[in-house]
């Protein structure tokens, strides 16, 4: 996946623990930060989710169906 270059403030107390987290996992500082964003945002949980799923799509639209007939009110 393509990389986009930003720039960031953050607190310099943060930034010494990012440096610290790579030095001490052998990883880039970039690296650290995007693996805590993904962490944060609940990135990392979905692709740990579709790397798992087996699910065929033709089972997968037939269970989004249901639910979305099981979530609509009773006349």
């Amino acid at each position: 996946m393509a990389k986009v270059r930003t720039t960031l403030s953050v607190d310099p107390e943060v930034l010494r623990a990012v440096k610290l987290r790579a030095a001490h996992s052998g990883k880039g500082e970039s690296q650290v930060i995007e693996d805590a964003l993904r962490r944060d945002l609940g990135l990392d949980l979905l692709d740990r989710l579709w790397a798992r799923a087996d699910m065929g799509e033709d089972d997968a639209m037939a269970l989004a169906v249901e639910a979305q007939h099981a979530s609509r009110p009773k006349p």
